[in-house]
């Protein structure tokens, strides 16, 4: 039985070392975390992408324009409340408080509904998109967590070319310019388990000055 795919947290805070650090602890705790810079980075993750819970700082410039449909943490400055909201952690914060926080709200999420999950296919592979699944012929393979969140990125614009530094982004990762290389390489991982010819790629190509490009049936 394979195991859950962890919770995919979205830190959508103004403070860059802060930020940093949110990102660095809560991956060594076993999430799956994404970051913006701002809020029309924000934006965009939420449009391409589904996460668990939204952690959001609300003295954010633009914070009050998004409107998730997710859970959201509210991180309230100068030990406050956020008025209206039902869940808020005031800064100064312990990691250990945080974390305790954030598992508590995401074990009283209420079961999945029982609707018949979003897939990519690609021949024989069938990719779900929700569970973070990849099947070929029905037989599972392995994916790391990464190429879970690639395989999602390039599946919210199936047909369509991403750049680097758009799929560096929307994986969460800092400092495009050091990034950007190590995409190549988790594609040139993930073609490996895609594709009959990973030199002649099908599925998962290279649109030539535009990026890659995830192409299903």
């Amino acid at each position: 039985m394979s195991e859950p795919t962890p919770a995919h947290l979205l830190v959508a805070e103004g403070d860059a070392r802060l930020s940093d650090l949110l990102r660095q602890y809560l991956k060594s705790q076993g999430f799956l975390v994404s970051v913006a810079r701002d809020a029309d980075h924000a934006s965009r993750l939420l449009a391409g992408l589904e996460f668990d819970l939204i952690l959001l700082d609300d003295a954010m410039p633009g914070a009050e324009r998004l409107s998730p449909d997710g859970l959201v943490l509210h991180l309230v400055p100068g030990g406050g409340k956020s008025p209206g909201v039902k869940e808020s952690l005031a800064k100064p914060f312990e990691p250990k408080a945080l974390c305790e926080k954030i598992n508590a709200i995401l074990d009283r999420r209420p079961p999945p509904a029982k609707v018949t999950a979003r897939e990519v296919r690609m021949g024989e592979l069938r990719f779900d998109i929700e569970a973070g699944r990849l099947t070929r012929a029905g037989a599972p393979l392995r994916l790391t967590a990464t190429e879970v969140q690639l395989l999602r990125a390039l599946a919210a614009d199936l047909g369509k070319p991403l750049g680097r530094g758009e799929l560096v982004a929307r994986l969460g990762r800092e400092g495009l310019q050091a990034k950007a290389r190590a995409v190549d390489v988790q594609i040139t991982r993930l073609r490996r388990k895609l594709e009959a010819d990973p030199k002649s790629p099908r599925h998962l190509q290279t649109v030539r000055g535009a990026g890659y490009m995830l192409v299903g049936d």
